[in-house]
C-alpha cells in the first residue's frame, strides 16, 4: 500500500494563498532623470508615456502550471512511501541440546525392534532420536556425545540434516568405552552459556553409569538449576547388570528432578519411541515471529515532476518572448522598408 510518512506537511498546501494575502505587494525602485520638458519631447518622438508602476501579469499558463507544481513539491516533502507486504522471520525461542551416550557398550545388540528382530542400542537410538530431531522444525538443536569424556559434534543450529548426518554416522566406542555423564552435563551448561533462548533444554540418554567423571552428575545438575538448564533423562539397557553395564537409574531421576525435568527408561526400541514422544509433547515448539515491511521511497517522482513543470514553463516562455521579439522586429524591418518605398520621402 502506498502511505505518506509526514502527512502533516501537507497543511502547507494553501501557504502560497497565504503569503499572497498577508504579504505587501513587491516593489522595486530605480534612479531616473527628470524633465521638465518630457512631455515635448514625447509628442515629438511620437511616444505614449507608460504608467509609473510595471505590474507584471501572469498568464493563464502559469495560474495553471504553478499551484500544481507547488503541490507535488509539497507531497515530496510529505515523503510518499510504498510499504511492500511482510516480510516474517521465524526465531526459535528454545535451545534443544542433545546428549548420546557412545560408550563401548552402547554396540550390545539387546535392543529389539518392533518386529521383534534384535539391533544394537547405537543404532535404535540413532532411528530414534534422528526422527524425533526432524520433527523439532521450530528448535536450534545442538549434539554432544560423550563416553570417556564428553565431545561437542554440532553448536546450535537450525540446520537439522547435519545434525541427524552426525547422529548417524557416529560409531559407538567413538568416545571411549566408559561413561562420563557429569563430565556430558557440565559440557552441555557450557554450551548454553552463549545461548539467549528462553528455553534451555537437554535431553541426556546414557546406557551406564557413571565411571569416568571429573564432575559428579548430582553437582552438574545443581549448577544447570542455577543456569535455568532444564535437563531430561533417558536410561536404557540393562537395569540388572552389574558393573560399568548397570544403568544407573537413581542418579538420571536426581539429575531430572534437580532441574525441573523427566526421567524415562527404555527397555527397547518402540518404548524409546514413546519416551522422545512424550518429550516431543512435553517441550512444544515455541517460536518467535519477527515482521517487517520493506518501504520504497517515492519522493522523487513528485519532485521530479514538479522540477520538469518548473523548467518546461521556461523554456516555453523563452521560446513564447523570442518569437514575438522576432515578429516585431520583422515588423519594424517591413514598416522602415515602406516607409522608403513612399515617394517624396528621402
Amino acid at each position: 500500500m502506498h502511505q505518506l510518512e509526514y502527512p502533516w506537511l501537507l497543511v502547507l498546501l494553501p501557504l502560497p494563498i497565504a503569503l499572497w494575502w498577508l504579504l505587501p505587494p513587491y516593489r522595486e525602485s530605480s534612479d531616473s532623470v527628470r524633465l521638465p520638458f518630457f512631455g515635448a519631447v514625447a509628442d515629438a518622438a511620437g511616444l505614449q508615456p507608460a504608467a509609473g508602476a510595471v505590474v507584471p501579469r501572469r498568464n493563464w499558463l502559469q495560474w495553471l502550471l504553478a499551484p500544481v507544481a507547488w503541490a507535488l513539491v509539497v507531497l515530496a516533502l510529505a515523503r510518499p512511501q510504498f510499504v511492500e507486504p511482510p516480510i516474517e522471520k521465524v526465531q526459535p525461542a528454545r535451545d534443544l541440546l542433545l546428549a548420546l551416550d557412545l560408550s563401548q557398550s552402547m554396540d550390545t545388540r539387546d535392543f529389539r525392534r518392533p518386529d521383534g528382530a534384535m539391533d544394537t542400542r547405537v543404532h535404535a537410538v540413532q532411528q530414534v532420536v534422528r526422527d524425533f530431531v526432524a520433527r523439532r522444525t521450530g528448535d536450534r538443536i545442538g549434539l554432544i556425545v560423550f563416553g570417556d569424556a564428553p565431545y561437542p559434534l554440532a553448536p546450535f543450529t537450525m540446520d537439522h540434516e547435519l545434525v541427524r548426518t552426525l547422529i548417524d554416522e557416529s560409531p559407538p566406542g567413538m568416545a571411549g568405552p566408559r561413561t562420563a555423564l557429569g563430565d556430558a552435563l557440565g559440557l552441555s551448561i557450557k554450551m548454553f552459556d552463549d545461548s539467549h533462548a528462553e528455553q534451555k533444554v537437554l535431553i541426556a540418554l546414557t546406557d551406564g553409569n557413571d565411571t569416568a567423571s571429573r564432575m559428579p552428575p548430582a553437582r552438574a545438575a545443581g549448577i544447570a538449576k542455577e543456569r535455568g538448564v532444564v535437563v531430561h533423562t533417558v536410561g536404557i539397557g540393562d537395569a540388572a547388570a552389574t558393573g560399568e553395564d548397570k544403568v544407573d537409574l537413581d542418579t538420571l531421576r536426581e539429575v531430572a528432578a534437580a532441574t525441573g525435568g523427566t526421567f524415562h527408561f527404555g527397555a527397547d526400541q518402540r518404548q524409546l519411541e514413546e519416551i522422545y514422544a512424550t518429550l516431543d509433547r512435553i517441550t512444544p515448539q515455541n517460536q518467535k515471529v519477527l515482521s517487517w515491511r520493506p518501504r520504497r521511497e517515492l519522493y522523487m517522482w513528485p519532485l521530479g515532476a514538479a522540477l520538469l513543470i518548473v523548467l518546461g514553463y521556461q523554456l516555453a516562455m523563452a521560446a513564447y518572448t523570442g518569437t514575438r521579439r522576432g515578429m516585431r522586429s520583422m515588423r519594424e524591418r517591413r514598416s522602415r522598408q515602406a516607409g522608403a518605398d513612399v515617394p517624396g520621402k528621402a
